[in-house]
Order: C-alpha cells, then structure tokens, then sequence
C-alpha cells in the first residue's frame, strides 16, 4: 500500500488533459531489440522555437551573419497507463520506467537548415547541427547562418524558414528477472531497458528587416572617346531608388589607364527619392589605348539622414574608345603632295631654262 501511494504522488501532478506535440514526417524507429513490460505511456515531446540573437536589421548589399537561438519548450502534457503493476518486483520497474520517460520531451540529434522565401535573401551557410536540447533549455551558443542581400534589395521585412529535423524518445520498456532485497537495499537483477524513438520535423518562420537607406541606379551613361583625345565629356544621369534622401552628394569616378582625368568629380547636391540628376566628366585617353569597350566605374559620396558620411556601391560608367582621329592626316597627305607636284614643276622648269 505503501508503494501504490508513493506512485500516485508521483503520478497525480501529470494528470492534465492528453495532448501530442506537433510533428509532421514523422517515423518509429528502435535502435535496440525491444522487450519488457510497458506500464506508461507519456504524452507530448520537443517543442522547439528559434529567435534571432542580436540585430535583425541589415543593409542591403551586405552579407552577414544571423544569429539563431534555440528553445525547446517541450513538456510532459499528460500519460497512459498501460500496465498495473502487481507485485514488488513490477511496482520497482514502473519506477524507473517513469523516471526514464521523463525524457521525453528531449530533442536529439537537431539539423536545422535555413531556407529563403524570397529571391533577394541568398542563404550561403549549409546545416547546423546540435547534439541534443532538454525541456526548458536554450542553446549554449547561438546557430550561425551567413545570407547574402541583394544590391536593390526594398527596404522592408523578409521571411526565412528554418527547418528543424530531430529525434526524441518515444516510449521505454523495462525488464527483470527479479528483485532483490539486501541489507534494507532492493536492487533489479538482470535489469535492462528498451527504447523506441520518434523522427520529428519542425518548420520555425524568421523575419529579418532590410533598412531604409538612400540606394541608386545609373541611367542613359555614355561616352564615345578617340585615343588621344583631351577633356572628352562623359555623362551620367544617376537615380535615388532608395527610400531615404541625401545631400552634399558627389559623383566621383576611379580612373584607370588608358584614361586619366583633372576632373574626375562631379557635384550632385541633393536628392529625393526617385529623383535623377545629370553630370558631365571630361576625360583624357592615351595616344596608345586599345579601341574596345571599356567601364569606367564611379560611385557617389553623400551625407544621409543621420547625418553620416556614406560611399555608395560602384557603378559602371560603359565607354567606347576608337582609333585615334585621322581627319588631318589627309590634308596632310594632300599638303605634300601639292607640294611635291609643285616643286616638281619649277625644277623640271628651271633645267629647260
């Protein structure tokens, strides 16, 4: 009688109504020969949610690091029992069941993969794995996901998913061939236990936010240069597609040979979002340069809302270098000609004389 009290003290406080815990995909399966006698069945398992550690805002264009942290909330929602135990020996072996059982809501062997829902979002990071998470834990340190956002990317939130792939204990069984009592001691001889594991899949939402900033585009850049030619203009018109407005910008290009340039900044002052504005760049080619395609990359400083000096992304400035010039070459050719034409004439002139 003593034991039967002892067992519903230890029982009463889980008798709240039976519930399973969310899984899809799931699967049993026994990692060993399963045998015993089977006295509970517990309800419930895992329940793992993940949140971002740290910031949740990055820029576009960036690439960064996501922070993950894990909590499994799984508990112990209710039991069963299967199986009464009758005598000493089963009431020992429903005891260290039920201790066993508690670890049910354990998650083991967690593969968490995260996953983009949009196009700008690029996840570069594979999987993370973690070795096991209790009812109630965190991770000791956070999963770390690197993604990769787009250039353009609009300002605003963005969903990832995280997929979440683990085991957990299902069910145990426990076997004897006897109890022994020494000494005021009682020990279970031949003792062993048999366990049953579920596979379980979870799929966790992660929002991340792309922050407001000013963001730009070039538009109708052009420039058709000759080799050797001076102070060549080239004309950019440059658009604030981003959300925030700036001021004190400048247009700035880096030059490299075959060109060179004693104005190579342009001033732009302020710009709206969606405005466009128009500069002209003079540029000097070498007498030698290649006549090919070339880009000729350019950025714009600006001072944002805050106040903070930024550099924006490079942008590609498309020219054209052709041949040198050859528009006097035949004047010349024509000079000499006329000349020796002439000189021929008075000699051939002065020789009869």
């Amino acid at each position: 009688m003593e034991i039967n009290l002892v067992k519903l003290a230890v029982l009463l406080p889980l008798m709240v109504p039976a519930m399973l815990a969310a899984a899809s995909g799931q699967s049993t399966y026994i990692p060993y020969e399963l045998g015993g006698d089977n006295y509970y069945t517990m309800q419930g398992g895992p329940d793992i949610s993940a949140s971002i550690s740290g910031t949740d805002e990055f820029g576009r264009g960036d690439t960064v690091t996501v922070y993950l942290d894990l909590t499994n909330y799984g508990r112990i929602l209710g039991f069963k029992e299967d199986q009464t135990p009758q005598n000493p020996k089963e009431y020992a072996l429903a005891a260290s069941e039920l201790q066993k059982e508690y670890s049910k809501p354990t998650a083991l062997g967690i593969t968490a993969t995260l996953s983009s829902l949009s196009p700008q979002i690029e996840v570069k990071s594979g999987d993370q794995v973690v070795e096991s998470l209790k009812s109630g834990d965190k991770t000791k340190e956070p999963l770390q996901f690197s993604i990769k956002i787009g250039e353009h990317a609009p300002a605003g939130e963005y969903s990832l998913q995280l997929n979440l792939s683990y085991d957990y204990q299902d069910n145990v069984r426990v076997y004897a061939t006897k109890l022994l009592s020494e000494g005021g001691v009682q020990s279970l001889v031949n003792y062993r236990e048999s366990y049953v594991y579920q596979k379980a899949n979870q799929s966790v939402p992660i929002i991340i936010t792309v922050k407001k900033e000013a963001d730009f585009e070039i538009l109708n850049a052009s420039g058709i240069l000759s080799a050797g030619s001076k102070k060549e203009e080239v004309s950019a018109t440059y658009r604030n597609i981003g959300e925030d407005p700036i001021r004190d910008a400048v247009a700035r290009l880096s030059i490299f040979k075959p060109f060179s340039s004693t104005d190579d900044q342009a001033f732009i002052g302020s710009m709206q979002p969606g405005e466009e504005k128009t500069v002209v760049f003079k540029i000097d080619v070498d007498s030698d340069a290649t006549p090919k395609e070339y880009g000729i990359n350019s950025e714009i400083k600006y001072t944002d809302v805050y106040g903070d000096t930024v550099i924006s992304e490079s942008m590609k400035i498309p020219v054209t270098v052709k041949e040198e010039s050859s528009s006097l070459l035949l004047p010349a050719i024509v000079l000499l000609l006329i000349i020796g034409a002439v000189g021929g004439y008075w000699y051939k002139k002065k020789k009869k004389a």
